[in-house]
């Protein structure tokens, strides 16, 4: 580390994009534009606000990193599509999300026509080596130059204007969140790709330089740009593809007389630390040139961190703010919820049965309706005013800067299992969702961290498992169902912490520990727009399960319980423990006897729930009312049937069997999306072997808190 600079790591250039576009909403023949920066300067708040709703996430074609590309509206010049690429601090990449933004302005194929560089004004001098890479890569480039306002408040004035004149390429000041300086970023862009200049590198030193311009006509003769081949391969990247092996051995001269002249030293980091100082020269005269320090007081977000970031009070601080969370969730929303459950269970399904009853539809068709869907679907959207909550609420901790100080604080309880403290900001993302945290962990250089990272994230207890524990806990606990909510998260964390440190000490007694590099942003008053669109992304996330696999699962669930087992009953008329599902879930009970919730009803839920933990609460709220179909306009026949369930299999112990039943749910396999998603991140050997682990540990877990919490409650 050299003045808040990431030292150079050995370059290395990965095989160029496949040549499929992949899918996205991009205009046919619109000039692809992308953004680039450092982690953490604005760049996705920029994304989002030049690309609006028009967006879309997904694997990038032949890898396996999700990006973000939408179409910009960039007047008064054309539509252009716009790619959010992977923050990075280098283009010599250590992780698979900063191979794909090297490979994309690198490789042969599918290059962008220009690169807005996202360079954040309050740690200038960092941000600038990224960009001293970047110009070398041959392509036009426009500055977006953020966070001034936060560079003004450190003693630190940039001056745009001085600033493109070093750099040789236009600089738009830009505020994403207020949407300032989005206008003049589309005209600087609309000029750049009208008439489009290729900007001079940076200088790195007349020996280096020498060195370079070497290689330069036989790194012409490649797919690669040739400065940025060049110094690559003086750099150590000797495993640049399609390059021909006497370039290589030619590179590998040069870098011999480089050490031989005393240029570079092998003790201080040999032709790499050489190149990297060059750009680091280049980046503190440019500072020099266009920016004015002033003396500047601690800010408030020091002082914040102070106490935020410490070891006293870190912890705790981030405990009671995730208290505070599924507190104010439970809380506030269990009216609204209440209402909705009573809307669906009495007047929806009265309805609904009277209106087909006179449409005279068959009994079945009536069944699958009412006590299906409307049964089913209708009871999982009454927690969508819970989603909504509490996706506000993480949103604003998110958007406000804290959670990169979780993850920071996390930094020491990952290190006890092997993990650096960023492998927190995955498990943030599985406490979402588990799929899109295990193309997370992508972030992670080391392969044995990233594997390690995928066995535990089904630990990590995502939204869909919510819904179920706000349900159990709201019925057995009452006002207290809050705390035992924020309780099984933290078991989950202790959950990963546990299992992890089994892993550790069995499977990984090999793998490395790595220092923590974490970029904290400074603290901000959340924007109500960007707070609502990333809310809205959450929540039609969860609606569209709804909408699609639970409605699927719902109709298979209703289908096996209209089948008839052992009685001699029409299809769709014969109660539902005498039908395939009550015969198949009621074999499977005695297994889970000894954990107190030995019950067909239980096993259903927990079954479809290993096809999408959505469809648990669907699944009770079918299977019950199943039972009593003309009681469906009498509001509230869950609740009461579930403690009466909970009653009868834990022996008058229901407390300790719903706990049970909670901590089996948090512990057991996520989801068949989860599943595969594994399947690909970590092959499916480990698949398999985490597969058996999570329902082993599900299983020895929920027997010993029932069996404890016999005694005590």
């Amino acid at each position: 580390m050299r003045d808040g600079l990431p030292a150079a790591a050995p370059a290395r250039l990965l095989t160029p994009p496949c040549c499929d576009e992949g899918r996205g909403r991009e205009v046919a023949g619109a000039p692809t534009v992308v953004l680039v920066g450092n982690p953490n300067v604005g760049k996705s708040t920029l994304f989002n606000a030049l690309t609006g709703a028009r967006q879309a996430v997904g694997n990038w074609p032949g890898k396996t990193v999700r990006v973000a590309r939408g179409t910009w509206d960039a007047a008064p010049g054309p539509a252009v599509t716009l790619i959010d690429l992977p923050g990075t601090y280098s283009l010599e990449p250590r992780s698979p999300d900063e191979e794909l933004t090297r490979d994309l302005l690198c490789g042969a194929e599918r290059r962008p026509g220009l690169v807005v560089a996202v360079v954040d004004a309050a740690n200038l001098a960092r941000n600038l080596y990224l960009l001293a890479q970047v110009l070398e890569a041959g392509l036009p480039v426009v500055v977006a130059l953020t966070m001034a306002d936060v560079a003004a408040s450190r003693g630190l004035r940039v001056d745009p204007g001085r600033l493109s004149a070093e750099l040789g390429v236009p600089v738009v000041p830009v505020v994403p969140r207020r949407r300032e300086g989005v206008d003049d970023l589309a005209a600087a862009v609309a000029d750049a790709l009208r008439d489009p200049v290729v900007p001079s590198p940076p200088p790195l030193g007349e020996q280096a330089e020498q060195a370079v311009a070497a290689l330069l006509p036989a790194c012409a003769a490649t797919p690669w740009p040739p400065r940025l081949l060049a110094t690559a391969l003086l750099g150590g990247g000797a495993d640049v593809p399609g390059v021909p092996e006497e370039l290589r051995e030619r590179a590998a001269r040069q870098g011999e007389l480089l050490l031989a002249s005393g240029a570079a030293d092998d003790e201080y980091g040999g032709v790499p630390a050489l190149l990297a100082e060059g750009r680091y020269a280049w980046a503190h005269r440019v500072l020099s040139a266009s920016a004015e320090r002033r003396g500047a007081a601690p800010s408030w977000s020091d002082r914040a961190d102070r106490v935020l970031t410490s070891r006293l009070f870190g912890v705790p601080a981030f405990l009671l703010a995730m208290w505070g969370v599924f507190a104010a969730t439970t809380t506030f929303v269990a009216p609204v919820q209440d209402l909705l459950g009573r809307l669906f269970d009495g007047p929806l399904s009265g309805s609904a049965r009277d209106l087909l009853a006179a449409l005279g539809a068959p009994p079945w068709l009536t069944g699958l309706a009412v006590d299906g869907l409307i049964g089913g679907v209708g009871q999982l959207l009454t927690f969508v005013p819970l989603m909504l909550v509490m996706f506000v609420l993480l949103t604003l901790l998110e958007d406000s800067g804290y959670m990169a100080r979780a993850a920071f604080v996390a930094d020491r309880l990952m290190r006890l299992v092997g993990l650096p403290g960023r492998a927190f900001l995955p498990i943030i993302v599985g406490f979402g969702c588990n799929v899109p945290a295990l193309s997370a962990t992508r972030i992670l250089g080391h392969p044995g961290q990233r594997l390690l990272l995928g066995l535990l994230m089904p630990y990590v207890s995502c939204t869909a498992r919510l819904t179920v524990y706000v349900l159990l806990a709201t019925v057995f606990f009452g006002r207290a169902g809050g705390t035992v909510v924020f309780g099984m998260y933290l078991l989950s964390v202790t959950l990963v912490v546990t299992m992890g440190l089994v892993l550790r000490r069995t499977l990984f007694r090999d793998l490395a520990q790595e220092s923590l590099l974490l970029e904290l942003p400074p603290y901000r008053m959340p924007s109500a727009r960007v707070v609502a669109v990333r809310t809205w992304q959450k929540l039609s996330g969860f609606l569209r399960t709804a909408g699609t696999v639970i409605v699927g699962t719902v109709a298979a669930v209703w289908l096996l319980a209209a089948v008839p087992v052992g009685v001699e009953a029409e299809f769709g008329q014969a109660p539902v423990e005498h039908s395939a599902l009550g015969a198949v879930s009621d074999a499977l009970a005695p297994v889970f006897e000894p954990l107190g919730f030995g019950d067909w009803h239980a096993v259903a839920a927990l079954s479809t729930g290993f096809v999408a933990k959505e469809a648990v609460v669907a699944t009770m709220a079918q299977t019950y009312g199943s039972q009593e179909p003309k009681d469906s306009s009498r509001p509230g026949t869950l609740a009461p049937a579930l403690r009466d369930t909970f009653e009868a299999t834990s022996g008058g112990h229901p407390v300790a069997a719903v706990l049970a039943f909670m901590v089996f749910l948090l512990a057991y396999t996520p989801c068949m999306a989860t599943l595969a998603a594994q399947w690909q991140e970590i092959g499916p050997r480990f698949t398999l072997i985490g597969l058996v682990t999570q329902l082993s540990v599900a299983w020895l877990l929920a027997l010993a808190v029932f069996r404890v919490g016999r005694i005590f409650l």
